[in-house]
């Protein structure tokens, strides 16, 4: 089969004007960004509020292996079946960081026959939303520091300034740095850090916003440090927010695609669900949810992290509930988590073992499964599991995972063959979804928002994760305490941690019992909405892998790119 590239540069794309037109928008709600790129205008969510909402369908997946199990693929390909069975179907998905491009775990297109498209233009700038992200968070940084420089009018203390620089690559020489340098001319030395840009506050910001009022007074809620008195210190205060909103103007407004099949995607906001909130906009499922029949939208990782705060932080935001969920499983991610080899993140994957026919270690690996499910159930939605198949799969081995996936509660499991067959392979999948949509559900949350912090941490850890308990460092002590004071003990929880364990420690696969989960800081995302743990040694700066995939890519004399998938 050719690779990702190849098979998108041979798609003939349609005129995204013509496929905004079949799927109902206006020809003055368009915003063209070339031939094949639209931005739409904020208008259309306005014009089209009375209309019902469609089918709302979440797509997650199990704890991952480093390269991934087709979350992305099953999400466009899943869409493509509904449209392959006449719905009018739409996908939402968050837009790539150019991070995991360069890195090793690859885009956010999909692959194969289920794709979104132009790839290359998604996976590298797009329409430039993250590179406004990213300015609009260090134009905060800047006027933090030169704040300090000139007199300090605001008191900050510079050894509790919880606002950090972005860029959006993994570059691990920036987690720490030190600024101010050169001087009485280089400003005031401090140590800080950079975190890679889809994890600022400002993206969760965009992917939870309502528009451009509601964008200004979250950008201006941004707690960016404290005065030596201890007391917050706003993006308000330091008079940055009106511009920070001037430079996220366009970035608010959701970008139309399509995929492989010429059907309609919106891709708009929100990576990283291990460090941020790792999902699309709002804004761009409240437009697809009145456009269409079905929307399938996704969560980063596995859904101990992308799907539970989907659903304890964005359906709260949106008022959007899923009819259904689909959780994605791989024989050979279970084969990992029933211990038949062991796949360390930035190592070459050890392929012959991820070969090997072991039914006995996808039986043990499926507790991990079982697990997502019955956490599906607690949030009270139907879940059907779609086993992502791969060449190497044995029909023994896909056995065992739909035995143990129908023993653990799952509405319906079906083989998802949607890389190499487009919707077609689909088909089977999307008719289980289909019904699955048609039973009750009834969305319940982890926690209540008037818990105590503490109360509804430990609600995520023991109930989601299946810890023992929670252990707070100090500093993270201080910080509830400070927020409780603040008045920010009703806000949700976003936490941090590893996206290859249900625990925070990513050696610890499977179904983990008897663990207790390490809390050393909790940050404020006030803007955004909610409080931010960091689990264990969790880092908000990713680091490149000993062979990253920038190493393959290039460009011939004709612009032509090569090596990218």
């Amino acid at each position: 089969m050719q690779d990702d590239l190849t098979i998108a540069q041979a798609a003939k794309l349609r005129p995204i004007a013509d496929i905004a037109a079949e799927v109902g928008i206006l020809p003055e709600e368009l915003e063209l960004y070339g031939p094949y790129k639209a931005k739409i205008n904020l208008s259309l969510r306005d014009r089209l509020a009375a209309r019902p909402n469609a089918k709302y369908i979440l797509v997650t997946a199990i704890n991952p292996t480093p390269l991934g199990e087709g979350k992305t693929v099953t999400t466009i390909g899943l869409t493509m079946a509904l449209r392959h069975l006449g719905h009018k179907a739409i996908t939402t998905l968050r837009e790539p960081s150019m991070g995991p491009v360069f890195g090793i775990k690859g885009g956010a297109c999909g692959g194969g026959y289920a794709q979104v498209v132009p790839m290359e233009d998604i996976n590298l700038h797009f329409t430039g939303d993250i590179h406004a992200v990213a300015s609009a968070n260090n134009l905060l940084a800047a006027m933090i520091d030169a704040s300090i420089w000139h007199d300090n009018p605001l008191n900050l203390d510079p050894l509790n300034i919880t606002w950090r620089r972005v860029v959006d690559l993994n570059d691990v020489a920036l987690r720490n740095i030190v600024t101010g340098l050169g001087g009485k001319r280089g400003g005031v030395p401090r140590q800080t850090g950079y975190d890679i840009a889809v994890a600022s506050e400002v993206m969760a910001i965009l992917a939870l916003t309502s528009g451009y009022a509601d964008l200004r007074a979250r950008l201006g809620r941004i707690w960016a440090g404290f005065t030596r008195a201890g007391e917050p210190v706003t993006a308000d205060m330091l008079r940055a927010a009106g511009a920070m909103a001037v430079l996220m103007r366009d970035a608010v407004k959701p970008n139309l695609v399509q995929a492989l099949d010429g059907g309609p995607a919106f891709v708009h906001a929100g990576p990283f669900a291990n460090i941020a909130i790792g999902t699309n906009s709002i804004l761009a499922d409240l437009m697809a949810c009145k456009l269409g029949d079905y929307v399938v939208t996704e969560a980063g990782f596995g859904a101990d992290c992308g799907a539970e705060k989907f659903l304890d932080i964005k359906c709260r935001t949106s008022g959007l509930a899923p009819s259904a969920v689909v959780i994605v499983a791989t024989v050979k991610a279970l084969k990992m988590h029933g211990g038949a080899f062991k796949m360390p993140p930035g190592r070459k994957p050890p392929m012959d073992e991820i070969q090997k026919p072991n039914a006995e270690a996808v039986a043990i690996g499926a507790a991990n499964l079982a697990k997502h499910i019955e956490n599906m159930a607690a949030f009270g939605i139907p879940a059907v599991v779609a086993i992502n198949v791969f060449p190497y799969d044995t029909p023994e081995e896909i056995e065992v995972i739909r035995r143990k996936a129908l023993e653990a509660g799952a509405f319906a499991v079906e083989e998802s063959r949607v890389h190499g067959d487009a919707g077609a392979g689909g088909a089977d999948l999307a008719r289980a979804v289909i019904s699955a949509c048609e039973q009750p559900s009834q969305l319940k949350f982890v926690y209540d928002l008037d818990w105590p912090i503490r109360r509804k941490i430990e609600a995520i850890a023991t109930q989601v994760y299946g810890a023992d308990g929670v252990d707070f460092a100090p500093e993270a002590e201080r910080r509830i305490e400070q927020y409780e004071r603040g008045g920010l003990a009703g806000l949700p929880i976003c936490m941090a941690k590893t996206q290859y364990s249900l625990t925070h420690d990513p050696a610890l696969l499977g179904r983990p019992t008897g663990f207790r989960i390490p809390i050393r800081d909790i940050l404020p995302a006030v803007g955004a909405g909610f409080l931010y743990p960091l689990l264990g040694e969790m880092s908000t700066m990713p680091a490149l892998p000993t062979d990253p995939a920038a190493v393959k890519m290039d460009i011939d004399d004709t612009g032509l790119m090569s090596g990218l998938f």
